[in-house]
């Protein structure tokens, strides 16, 4: 079993920047991040694996940067030019050979 807890959520202004972390409870190859608004299918946002291998949605591509701390067992999402449409839950995400885990969502609110 895999714990993730996010944190660095809020509101901040259109073009504004957000910096997300999460903390996982032990180290696991796959981390990344989901978002999700009501009504809608909660959606890839970006991934990153041990090897630091990224993959981002075309949304996000040129604004957002994903990172991880392997030692820490950490990953960030680092968070640029956001738009009002970026507005959702995102939830951390992690994903070993056995199975998918999840944090419990911070939200990210763009807003002027």
């Amino acid at each position: 079993q895999v714990q993730l807890v996010e944190s660095g959520g809020g509101l901040v202004q259109p073009g504004g920047s957000l910096r997300l972390s999460c903390v996982a409870s032990r180290s696991i190859f796959t981390m990344g991040w989901y978002r999700q608004v009501p009504g809608k299918q909660r959606e890839l946002v970006a991934t990153i694996t041990s090897g630091s291998s990224a993959n981002y949605a075309d949304s996000v591509k040129g604004r957002f940067t994903i990172s991880r701390d392997n030692a820490k067992s950490m990953v960030y999402l680092q968070m640029n030019s956001l738009k009002p449409e970026d507005t959702a839950v995102y939830y951390c995400y992690a994903r070993s050979l056995a199975a998918n885990y999840w944090g419990q969502g911070t939200q990210v609110t763009v807003s002027s």
